[in-house]
């Protein structure tokens, strides 16, 4: 896909800091597989590597985030979350309600995954957070149910022709919005 905007920055959450995890493993490979593409550039925010105490968040943000700049820098988010308990993770909880304008009049996709559901239910009460927030989420989306029967040898996951689409329909989508807020925003910063 061929753009004349500069490419808009995408920031790939791994929601979930458990160990073994398979989060990491997903978001290597959508975020292999967005940088296929010329206008998306690619930010991976892995929160097991980022130190947010469950502590000191107010109203707001917190502007001692150690990811608030890379947030901000974001025109897209895609979060990739695992289902817990019927729900997503409190880590990733965390890390959204350490932050505040860094969401507002973004888009926001969603790579989920688990046993059975392929973590949609978590993805469904996400979207009612980020509603909150000021952003607006995709449609699209990509569910994987049990992706630790799609791992090779090396522990890679291995993409089929229906996963591909479903990340290609994803990435559109957030492209889509992605440019049309970012304009947006310059126009007439949200809430103005």
């Amino acid at each position: 896909m061929t753009t004349q905007e500069p490419p808009l920055a995408l920031a790939v959450l791994v929601g979930s800091v458990r160990r073994p995890r398979m989060g990491r493993l997903i978001a290597d490979w959508f975020v292999d597989h967005a940088g296929r593409r010329d206008d998306l550039r690619t930010d991976l925010v892995d929160l097991a590597e980022v130190p947010l105490p469950l502590a000191d968040t107010p109203p707001g943000g917190n502007p001692a985030s150690p990811i608030a700049g890379r947030l901000d820098a974001a025109d897209a988010f895609v979060v990739v979350t695992p289902e817990y308990n019927h729900s997503f993770p409190a880590a990733l909880k965390n890390a959204i309600d350490w932050h505040h304008r860094e969401w507002v009049a973004k888009p926001v996709g969603f790579v989920s995954y688990g046993a059975g559901s392929g973590g949609i239910r978590a993805v469904e009460q996400l979207r009612l957070v980020f509603a909150e927030l000021h952003a607006t989420t995709t449609r699209s989306g990509v569910v994987l149910t049990a992706p630790w029967d799609r791992l090779d040898r090396q522990g890679r996951l291995v993409a089929d022709g229906p996963l591909e689409r479903a990340a290609d329909a994803t990435l559109d989508e957030l492209s889509w919005w992605g440019e049309a807020l970012r304009v947006a925003r310059e126009r007439r910063p949200y809430g103005q």
